[in-house]
This record gives structure tokens, C-alpha cells and sequence, in this order.
């Protein structure tokens, strides 16, 4: 028998890279067992995961939200609220109870596209979000919004040179989806100078550059708000990016999972693809993104999103259908976790006031530790970080010297990757360097979250840590 090799495998898979879990997270996990040791020897008590969006990993300090998981219990057991009645909210248990009446059992499968009534709920916080009407046939329930990426990425990519056009820095998910299916990743960069926009011209070019290789652009991605950098789109790019795909026959593709992480709301307003697209009375072809993994729920674990079709025609929509239903349905706890999001408690009701203050906690620490954060970093030397107006993160960019680019050459690193490991290495602190999100050549950054507790001890070890290493490598 000839034994299973990697060289028997789909080859697509070796080409697959996502940096947020990457050698650095790996690396991070084996300082974390060795830290279980007595004499562990590390120069650091604690590992702290700055390197991905998981707001309720240990460590961390967003909470859940005491409605959504008091929702959860009673949907997992309804005998519950019968066991200990002075336990939930009156609105808790009439909630769970309607839930039940319409799921059953979570342990059962649902309908393979969602629960019908979860998205209805789900189209009538569209319609109240954008002021448009929203088709719950035109929505489909997800296992959190990285689901219908790859679904849609997928369907999308119909031979080898077929290409999507995504923003540099991104999130490595759509350059990993893209090896997997075999497609052309179509990089066009932000302008950091200009906080992190999108240049329609910098788009143009890239298309341009894409005809020349024979590339056919497929659909266009908008991060908004930005992962890594946190950039919020003003409406008037938004309808200047409808034009573009309308010219090219672009599908849009706009990954709104931050929607809620807005920092400065009265200069940096979210506005909805979906509402540029039915104010403009636009055809292009959109699917919007959402999920509960992001925002104030945080719920990453429990796998829970949805994608919205708008100007998809109903053949496509069978063609979505036949595919998610291979995956017989996405996780019903996770189904629940999109209602509470979409239905948070209303004024009036019992969970309300306690709702209200969790959710403000949670946007004012973020608010103050992106702020705190962005106001440190631009003080070290040879640093320069856009103060992000939404999202999780920051996204500084660091001047390497020759002496420490030559050192991480000789390490067989990136010179972000080398500094990055060279900071887990002295400080417990795991970042995403930048090489794993894209950037102009020349240019080194990394990526870290503004969920870390403890902001000013934690930005105290990153601006030790580059003292001393501008210090032994210079500037």
C-alpha cells in the first residue's frame, strides 16, 4: 500500500496561507504550555493573544452579553426556566420560549438556508438599519460570515484566471479562500497617508493590471470597516465604488462584520452597502456580510452569521441554496446568537437597562484603549499609527534599520515577522506582522487587537520592547 504523502494531496491546499494562526500563534500556544511550568524560564508571566479578533478569549476582557447568553441557556434547556423561575427576565423566557416554538430542539437540523423566522427577524433589522426593504428569501444563515466568504468566493472562481480584486492590507481569509479555489487574488492598496482609504483610480489600475495578465476580475471586495486597519468608507466612495463594478461587471462583495465598532460614530458613520445600493437604485450585484463573532456579542465560538443577496437572480440563488444544503444547515446555537444580535432587548423591556450598560462598557473601553493605544505608538520612534475610527485593531507601521533587515534575512524571516517574533519572544505580546495582511514593498507593519485589559501595563511592554530594539538594531 502506498502511504498517504502531502504530494498526494489537492495541491491548492499548499498553497493556502493564514497568518493570523499562524507561526507566531503557533509559537504563542507552545509559550502558553511552557508558562504551566514552575521553572518555565520565559522572561514573562502570561501570554497575551493580540494577534486575532476574539473578544472573549481568556484573557481578554469583553464579556458576554448577559441577554444573549441568558437566551442561550433556555434554548439549550428550556426546563430551565421552570427550574429556576427568578433566574431569567420575563423577556429572556418569553424569548426562548418563541424560539423554541419555531426551532424545536437545537440539536435537530434546520432548514439548510436558516430558520425561516430568524430571517425574517434578520431581514426587519436590515430594513430598520437602511430604511429599504430586505427579502428573509434573499438571506442566508451562516456558521459566521467566513461561511458565505468561502461559499461565495467559490462559486465565483470559474477557471484559473479568474480573479478577485481585494484591499491591501486584508484580512488573510480571502487570499487563503482564493488558493484554495485557485484563484487570482487582485491586490489593490489603501492609502495610508490618507487614513487607510480606498482610492477608486489605485482600483482602476489594478484591473488594468489584471487585463494585461490575462486575469478576468470577478467581483470587487469592500472591507468596511476595515480589517486590519479600521477605515470607515464616507457614502460618496461607496457610490463611486458602485459605478466602478457597474463599469466592470464586478460583483460586490462588502465584509460588514464591524459595523457595530464604531469609535468616533459622529465623524465616522457606518453606512450599508445595501443602502447605497438601493438609494443609487444600483444593479450591481451585492452580497453583504455580517456575524456575531465581531461587534458588542463577540460570540466567535459559537459560529453564528449571515450573507444578504441584493440584485441576484433567482437562478444564482437556487445555485446557493444546492450548496449550503451539502452542509445541511449552519450551527442552531449560532442561529440564536444572529436573532439576539439583530433583536437586542428594546427600552421597556426587563433585560433592557443591563443590556444598555454592557454594550456602553464595551464600546467606551474599545473607544479608549484604540485611542490610548494609537496616542503611544505615534510617540516611539519609528512608528506611525492611523488612529482607527472602527474595528478591533491597530495597524502601525514600523521603520526596520538595514542592520535589523539583514538580521532577519539571515533568520530566513520577513523583517515584520522577525520583529514580531523577536517581541512574543521578550514580552508574552502575539501580533500579526504585516507581510500576512500585504503592504507596499519596502514597508513593515503588524497588526494587533485593542481588546487586551490592562492597556497601559501592556502598551508599557511594547514600547519597552522597541526601545530595546531600536537600541540594539537602531533606527
Amino acid at each position: 500500500m502506498r502511504p498517504l504523502s502531502v504530494d498526494s494531496l489537492n495541491p491548492s491546499i499548499a498553497k493556502v496561507e493564514y497568518a493570523v494562526r499562524g507561526e507566531l500563534a503557533i509559537k504563542a500556544e507552545e509559550y502558553r504550555e511552557q508558562l504551566r511550568q514552575l521553572d518555565h524560564g520565559l522572561p514573562f508571566d502570561k501570554v497575551i493573544s493580540s494577534n486575532i479578533g476574539n473578544p472573549q478569549q481568556k484573557g481578554l476582557d469583553q464579556p458576554p452579553i448577559t441577554f444573549s447568553r441568558h437566551v442561550a441557556a433556555l434554548t439549550e434547556w428550556p426546563a430551565l426556566a421552570d427550574l429556576a423561575p427568578n433566574a431569567f427576565p420575563k423577556d429572556v423566557i418569553a424569548r426562548a420560549k418563541e424560539l423554541g416554538e419555531e426551532i424545536g430542539s437545537i440539536g435537530a437540523y434546520t432548514h439548510s438556508q436558516g430558520v425561516p423566522f430568524i430571517r425574517k427577524n434578520v431581514a426587519k433589522f436590515i430594513e430598520e438599519r437602511d430604511g429599504y426593504p430586505s427579502n428573509p428569501a434573499h438571506i442566508f444563515l451562516t456558521g459566521g460570515a467566513s461561511a458565505g466568504v468561502s461559499l461565495l468566493i467559490s462559486m465565483l472562481i470559474n477557471n484559473p484566471k479568474a480573479g478577485v480584486l481585494i484591499p491591501i492590507p486584508q484580512y488573510p481569509l480571502y487570499t487563503a479562500t482564493l488558493a484554495q479555489h485557485n484563484g487570482v487574488p487582485i491586490p489593490y492598496h489603501l492609502e495610508e497617508s490618507d487614513g487607510w482609504s480606498t482610492s477608486i483610480e489605485t482600483i482602476e489600475e489594478a484591473i488594468e493590471r489584471a487585463h494585461r495578465d490575462g486575469v478576468v476580475p470577478k467581483a470587487l471586495v469592500i472591507i468596511n470597516p476595515g480589517n486590519p486597519t479600521g477605515a470607515l468608507l464616507a457614502e460618496e466612495t461607496q457610490v463611486k465604488l458602485l459605478e466602478l463594478c457597474e463599469k466592470h461587471s464586478l460583483v460586490l462583495l462588502a465584509d460588514e462584520v464591524y459595523q457595530v465598532n464604531l469609535h468616533r460614530p459622529d465623524d465616522h458613520p457606518f453606512t450599508s452597502f445595501k443602502k447605497i445600493v438601493a438609494q443609487q437604485q444600483s444593479p450591481v450585484p451585492l452580497v453583504s456580510f455580517h456575524s456575531i463573532s465581531k461587534g458588542v456579542t463577540g460570540e466567535c465560538g459559537r459560529r453564528g452569521g449571515y450573507f444578504e443577496c441584493t440584485n441576484i437572480s433567482d437562478d444564482i440563488l437556487a445555485l446557493i441554496y444546492k450548496m449550503v444544503s451539502v452542509g445541511l444547515c449552519p450551527p442552531v446555537s449560532g442561529q440564536i446568537g444572529v436573532d439576539t444580535m439583530v433583536r437586542p432587548p428594546q427600552p421597556g423591556d426587563e433585560s433592557y437597562e443591563l443590556w444598555k450598560k454592557e454594550t456602553d462598557v464595551i464600546h467606551e473601553a474599545l473607544r479608549h484603549r484604540t485611542m490610548t493605544m494609537s496616542g503611544r505608538l505615534n510617540s516611539l520612534p519609528g512608528v506611525s499609527c492611523v488612529n482607527s475610527p472602527g474595528a478591533l485593531y491597530l495597524y502601525p507601521q514600523i521603520q526596520l534599520s538595514d542592520k535589523a533587515q539583514e538580521a532577519a534575512r539571515k533568520a530566513g524571516k520577513q523583517p515584520d515577522a522577525f520583529y514580531a517574533l523577536a517581541l512574543l519572544d521578550a514580552t508574552g505580546i502575539c501580533v500579526v506582522p504585516g507581510s500576512g495582511f500585504g503592504q507596499k514593498k519596502g514597508e513593515w507593519h503588524y497588526r494587533l487587537t485593542c481588546l487586551c485589559p490592562g492597556v497601559d501595563e501592556y502598551v508599557n511592554k511594547l514600547e519597552k520592547f522597541h526601545e530595546e530594539f531600536i537600541e540594539k538594531y537602531g533606527v
